[in-house]
């Protein structure tokens, strides 16, 4: 095996912004998730690219690369895919693999990039076990839906079932998937850099503009991009890029020469913005899985139809929204910047604070307690506004099953932040919370929720974008690579 290359990306939680994202006007708060999706690179012997998702019962794909040699004006070369197997088909991997080859092509000696091709390539792919249901792993195995249990599972658990059949958390995985398999090749080749410490602002800008062409023509549209750029610069405060950057290349005959230009990051038309952010200290991110589907575009596009058609309405809904979601942003950087300047009076916060069971009340003594208090109570407004949205639009996106549960979180002390992320709907929530006991308490009042089947999952925040890995850094990936 040489020349070993692995690449993770993690998923994402839109905390704020859900809807208004899809309009430039707007932003909105993006996490980045401890789940990550990992790609797996190394030369092969048979000329063949062959991609391996061992999670799956039919995850093998496998590509014979054709090489075209053909001379114009800048006197480029073609590579091309065909699949072994036209019947076992995933968009998403073939795209990805086929668009960033040919970028590549450009930017690499031509004789260093046959040398690669020619040998081949075995391409691992596995997202951790966050991104997908693990409901029926534990009753197979007879075990409570806990984190205790789900700790117990080996890593990257095979779901033994089809792609089509996986029933997913909401964390992101096509982008996470994209991003990772995108960047891995992208490395492999030298194209960005290849040293851990060592990723520039301009890899991650093309690694983000080819993997958001990608994603989008996998799709078969041009969505908000917010779980790509999740997976490329990890948690931020994200302005969309115009759609129409993407629009006129939306073709799978697209001309490379011309994608080419569009991606790099020299490119004056990418006017997406990425806003460091970071939840502050001491803040605890929790996440569940609810088990009752929402389908997110169809939803999406009555909301869109909504406000096309009640424009004042919504934007006066929206903006007032939008105020709101930039308080919470604010709060939460001021009390980073808090915690840097003094951190014997802001952890002094977290201990009054995180015994609170409804932060109703301010410690005019400390500007800490008094941003926790005043991010609480400004949330509990932006859900009011999802809600009377949901009621105008007809769309449940924050459902009353879902209020209830939101609203019982709040009780419990310590308690920041409570919603459904993204679109909303039925199928996950969030809660961000203070303190030692927070999480073991809304963990308690999961298990004992009667009304939904709430599952916590594992993951926590976490700020990195796309990394550069060694593999035996990370646990189970050799065993369940069998490397």
């Amino acid at each position: 095996m040489s020349n070993l290359t692995v690449v993770s990306a993690p998923g994402k939680v839109l905390l704020t912004g859900g809807y208004l994202i899809l309009d430039r006007k707007y932003n909105g708060i993006v996490v980045g998730t401890s789940a990550r999706f990992y790609t797996v690179i190394f030369s092969g012997n048979n000329g063949k690219i062959s991609v391996h998702s061992p999670q799956f019962i039919d995850g093998e794909w496998e590509y014979r690369p054709s090489l075209k040699s053909f001379y114009n004006d800048e006197g480029f070369f073609s590579c091309e895919l065909e699949s072994t197997n036209p019947e076992r088909h995933n968009s998403f991997v073939e795209i990805a693999i086929k668009y960033s080859l040919l970028i590549i092509s450009r930017r690499k000696n031509e004789q260093q990039f046959k040398e690669i091709v020619t040998k081949g390539l075995e391409i691992y792919i596995v997202g951790d076990n966050d991104f997908y249901s693990q409901r029926e792993q534990l009753r197979k195995l007879n075990l409570p839906l806990t984190l205790s249990s789900l700790k117990s599972l080996e890593p990257f658990c095979k779901v033994h079932c089809t792609l089509k059949k996986v029933n997913k958390t909401g964390l992101g995985s096509s982008a996470a998937l994209i991003t990772s398999l995108v960047s891995a090749l992208f490395v492999h080749f030298e194209i960005v850099s290849n040293k851990i410490n060592e990723i520039t602002n301009n890899d991650r800008k093309l690694i983000h503009n080819i993997a958001q062409f990608c994603h989008c023509l996998a799709q078969g549209k041009v969505g908000s991009g917010f779980d790509v750029s999740a997976a490329v610069w990890g948690s931020h405060i994200y302005k969309r890029f115009s759609p129409n950057i993407l629009e006129n290349v939306m073709d799978q005959n697209v001309d490379i020469s011309i994608l080419n230009n569009i991606v790099d990051p020299a490119s004056s038309k990418w006017d997406n913005q990425v806003t460091s952010f970071s939840l502050p200290h001491g803040f605890k991110l929790i996440l569940a899985d609810i088990d009752a589907g929402s389908h997110t575009p169809s939803m999406v596009g009555k909301v869109l139809k909504w406000r096309k058609e009640n424009s004042d309405q919504a934007n006066t809904l929206w903006d007032t929204l939008t105020s709101h979601n930039t308080t919470v942003s604010n709060n939460l950087r001021e009390l980073t910047k808090n915690h840097e300047q003094d951190e014997e009076l802001y952890l002094n916060a977290i201990k009054i604070c995180e015994s609170w069971a409804l932060l109703a009340e301010q410690n005019p003594n400390n500007n800490n307690v008094a941003l926790f208090s005043s991010t609480f109570n400004t949330f509990q407004k932006i859900r009011e506004l999802l809600r009377e949205m949901s009621e105008l639009s007809r769309v449940p996106i924050e459902p009353p099953k879902q209020t209830k549960l939101l609203d019982a979180c709040n009780e419990i002390p310590g308690i920041i932040m409570a919603g459904v992320p993204g679109a909303g709907g039925y199928d996950a929530i969030f809660c961000i919370g203070l303190g030692n006991t927070f999480s073991s308490q809304i963990e308690k009042l999961w298990n004992s929720w009667e009304e939904m089947s709430v599952g916590p999952l594992l993951s926590r925040e976490s700020s990195k974008g796309y990394m550069i890995e060694q593999i035996n850094n990370i646990p189970g990936l050799s065993e369940c690579l069998n490397l």
